[in-house]
């Protein structure tokens, strides 16, 4: 397992920048916005080279939000949030979902290669039965 070329860095702080950066977005009034933050972590799960990959990618993507959750961007922490526990709980929650996204991110793109590997073989079999019936 070689990580340097197993793992598309590109795409993994493109990924967290867009994450990051629709968080800032919609913590200036846009709330509609923090619904699309999930897009950069798709895109990395979406890049990565297996679903495995994905799920890692997708939690190390995510931890710019855990970040801009600390700093307030996200709102204040109170009641049980603001214990060490509630505030342990907030990151692993964070970085679960973050996992999740890009795991979903790597099935999306496993299976659009096996659509495409389908599709590649009907138009094959298309082709065949075209030239058979020509011949005849």
């Amino acid at each position: 397992m070689d990580l340097v070329n197993d793992i598309d860095f590109k795409s993994l702080v493109i990924g967290a920048a867009i994450s990051a950066g629709i968080v800032i977005i919609a913590s200036q009034g846009y709330d509609w916005l923090m619904l699309m933050s999930s897009v950069g972590l798709l895109y990395v799960g979406y890049k990565a080279k297996n679903v495995k990959y994905g799920a890692i990618l997708g939690a190390i993507a995510s931890t710019p939000i855990v970040y801009l959750t600390f700093i307030g961007t996200l709102g204040e922490f109170s009641g049980y949030f603001s214990t060490q526990v509630g505030t342990i709980s907030v990151v692993i929650l964070i970085l679960l979902i973050g996992a999740l996204i890009g795991f979903v991110g790597a099935l999306m793109k496993r299976s659009r290669e096996k659509a495409k590997i389908d599709y590649e073989k009907k138009q094959k079999i298309g082709k065949n039965k075209n030239k058979k019936k020509n011949n005849n």
